[in-house]
């Protein structure tokens, strides 16, 4: 049997539906479910931040899911948590194919969610992020800059994205262009605190954009929507 969160379905035909899955050590997974009858129908489980164990069947891309059961309640995420988690499925969805095994992915997912559901803040969005990026194989070292000379937390940075964080001398006219050594520190040491948050999200989006290219993230919308009502 495998496990994984559901991240996403929609209606397929003949009361069915696809579902795009997050599987413990595969990634990303997409399976046609039969919804079954109205009284042993599995369409209350087939929602958002729901963890499941399961069979997956067939040789194609697109596999079928059988032996469908809730491994547990969904994580219960309200309000920012909410559209957050919807966030990061979306990013899933967006930056992850079949073909990426993203094995560690589920671990990072699942702390993610159940540490939302705790308390949120969002330097958690910023570790995921960070963790789906690595998996890509496009995050720059924190570690070190091009020459391999550590990166410090007294230091400012360039990004260049086939080289990394180059280091620079700047001034508060055009630190606005620049990272700060020491939230990339933070970053990689997962130590971020509230002034950091602004400059992370900024570094992330920057590294991102590539990936997701023009077509804007509906969960972000949502998001900015919500906040404004």
């Amino acid at each position: 049997m495998e496990r994984g969160y559901v991240l996403h379905s929609r209606h397929f035909r003949d009361s069915s539906v696809i579902v795009n899955l997050l599987v413990d050590g595969k990634g990303r997974v997409d399976a046609v479910a039969r919804l079954g009858s109205a009284k042993n129908s599995i369409r209350s489980i087939l929602q958002p931040f729901q963890p499941l164990i399961f069979q997956l069947q067939g040789k194609s891309e697109l596999k079928t899911l059988k032996q469908t059961e809730a491994a547990s309640p969904a994580v219960p995420l309200t309000g920012d948590c909410l559209y957050s988690g919807l966030y990061l499925n979306e990013l899933l969805i967006r930056c992850l194919s079949g073909q990426h095994n993203a094995e560690n992915l589920f671990f990072d997912y699942h702390r993610t969610l159940i540490a939302m559901a705790t308390k949120f803040d969002q330097s958690q969005l910023r570790y995921f992020e960070h963790a789906l990026l690595r998996e890509l194989g496009t995050m720059p070292s924190l570690d070190f800059d091009p020459s391999d000379a550590p990166i410090t937390a007294s230091g400012c940075y360039r990004l260049e994205q086939t080289h990394g964080f180059t280091p620079v001398i700047t001034t508060e006219f055009n630190r606005h262009k620049y990272f700060s050594g020491e939230m990339l520190v933070a970053l990689n040491q997962q130590t971020l605190t509230m002034e950091h948050y602004s400059e992370a999200k900024r570094l992330m989006r920057q590294l991102l954009a590539p990936i997701l290219g023009d077509k804007p993230l509906h969960s972000r919308s949502l998001f900015i929507k919500q906040t404004k009502t």
